[in-house]
């Protein structure tokens, strides 16, 4: 939900440096976003706004147009959306907590892949975002990229051995990645059910789901190698 943040088509110098930083195992690799994956983003972000007067309408799969200044029940407009996601990131980073299942599941994954968070947000947050994580024994490697993922998913890719498995909740992100790494298996998962149930099917897209127990699943098949090619349909 956070593909509301300004999009570049280039990798950034400082994720790049962050890529190169990063070590690699020679096993398969799981690129796994962070906001509604592994930290639950909508509701911080729903308590955030109230603070502010603003209201979060679960009415189309978007931020943009759904975030609503309470007294002239008005929307945001798209700049202020995206100055409101800095003031997130800034204030709020702290109260965000795991998605059930998350941490569990990437712990057991990383026994066999190697694990890497990929989060679009101002590279000044990433701090707090590495100790946001830690205080949940969640200690994977943190890259910062902001606009879509495909040249920092295509980097992480290269260096890389075996399968790629990348999971977002952004259909721009999934995209982005599908078009620019060969074979790479996509999972569309959203923790909150309201705006799992309103987003579209993305073609391409081999599991989508709100549930950490399906997702360990498909990627375990995907890094023992057994994951039926039937699996890989348009959001179903």
């Amino acid at each position: 939900m956070t593909a509301a943040m300004p999009e570049s088509a280039a990798l950034s110098p400082d994720t790049r440096a962050q890529i190169a930083a990063t070590p690699f195992g020679g096993r398969p690799l799981v690129i796994c976003d962070v906001d509604e994956v592994v930290l639950s983003f909508i509701a911080p972000l729903e308590r955030h706004l109230d603070l502010l007067g603003y209201d979060l309408l679960a009415r189309s799969y978007s931020l943009a147009g759904n975030i609503i200044h309470r007294q002239s029940n008005t929307p945001l407009a798209g700049r202020d959306v995206h100055a409101l996601l800095h003031s997130f990131f800034a204030e709020a980073t702290a109260t965000q907590t795991p998605v059930p299942g998350a941490a569990d599941a990437l712990a057991a994954l990383s026994l066999e892949a190697d694990v890497v968070l990929l989060t679009n947000m101002p590279a000044p947050y990433r701090a707090d975002r590495i100790a946001a994580l830690a205080r949940f024994g969640i200690d994977h490697p943190v890259i910062t990229n902001e606009g879509p993922k495909g040249a920092a998913a295509r980097e992480l890719a290269e260096r890389s051995a075996g399968p790629v498995v990348f999971l977002d909740d952004s259909p721009a992100n999934i995209t982005s990645v599908r078009d620019a790494v060969d074979g790479v298996r996509l999972i569309h998962f959203v923790a909150d059910p309201r705006f799992l149930a309103l987003a579209e099917p993305i073609d391409g897209v081999d599991l989508r789901t709100g549930d950490w127990r399906e997702a360990r699943h498909f990627i375990e098949t995907v890094c023992g190698g057994t994951a039926p090619g039937a699996a890989r349909h348009a959001g179903e």
